[in-house]
């Protein structure tokens, strides 16, 4: 099941509202692993694809073939960005079906974003630092984002803790918290969840990678990238799509 927008785009915030937007939404046929009481899932991807769509008709616009594309892994990345897309699946043509494994034979790509934010604080945890809090200015005031565990490697994690661990401050540094909340998507940071926070100075600028903002102006699917040493932390704004 798939929300498009407007743009005909897929867009998840609306399939999380699918009620209010029932007209959006699209079912996608992708693969067919049996039919007429036949197993077919020994038979290669590209031979599947052929007996789907020589079998199956639908009468309803909503309910569509997922078409694929032969194509180089540089232009249907190249593509997927031009369209915004959150990224792409890629198959191997001979490839047979393999019911719950991970194999070589298929990947997914996700297209993040990124931008620099502030690190305003941290959690602490069984390697001294299981998450980052981040955040960007507006104007004098430092706005909470996100809070972000993935990336990181236990290298980084001493790094960034060793930068973080002299710059303790007794105040929240994020005029937006603590949020009433965690949200839909567990982003939010309550008075409860900012008991385990350690606030530090905002001075240490980080590199984050993430899905997209929310409609609550969080980042989802964020992920640690790297340190920028070489920024000041007041000059850290929202950027907009497109900007740099």
């Amino acid at each position: 099941m798939v929300a498009l927008d407007e743009s005909g785009r897929p867009d998840f915030n609306l399939l999380q509202h699918f009620r209010a937007e029932a007209s959006r939404i699209h079912y996608f046929v992708f693969d067919l692993l049996v039919y007429n009481d036949r197993d077919l899932t020994r038979l290669s991807f590209i031979k599947r694809r052929q007996i789907l769509n020589s079998v199956l008709k639908f009468g309803s616009p909503r309910i569509r073939i997922a078409e694929y594309f032969e194509t180089s892994a540089e232009n249907i990345l190249s593509a997927a960005r031009e369209q915004g897309l959150e990224g792409v699946v890629a198959k191997r043509k001979d490839s047979t079906y393999q019911a719950g494994q991970r194999t070589g034979s298929w990947v997914k790509y996700r297209l993040n974003s990124g931008q620099e934010l502030v690190i305003g604080g941290y959690v602490t945890g069984t390697r001294r630092l299981d998450s980052i809090i981040v955040g960007y200015y507006r104007g004098e005031e430092l706005i909470y984002v996100a809070r972000v565990r993935n990336g990181f490697v236990p290298a980084s994690r001493r790094q960034v803790f060793e930068k973080l661990h002299p710059l303790p401050m007794r105040s929240c540094p994020f005029v937006n918290l603590p949020e009433t909340h965690k949200g839909r998507w567990g982003d939010g940071l309550t008075a409860k969840d900012m008991e385990k926070c350690v606030w530090v100075r905002p001075e240490l600028v980080a590199k984050i990678e993430f899905l997209k903002w929310t409609e609550s102006d969080h980042l989802r699917h964020s992920k640690f990238a790297g340190l920028r040493e070489d920024k000041d932390a007041r000059t850290v704004a929202k950027e907009l799509a497109g900007e740099s």
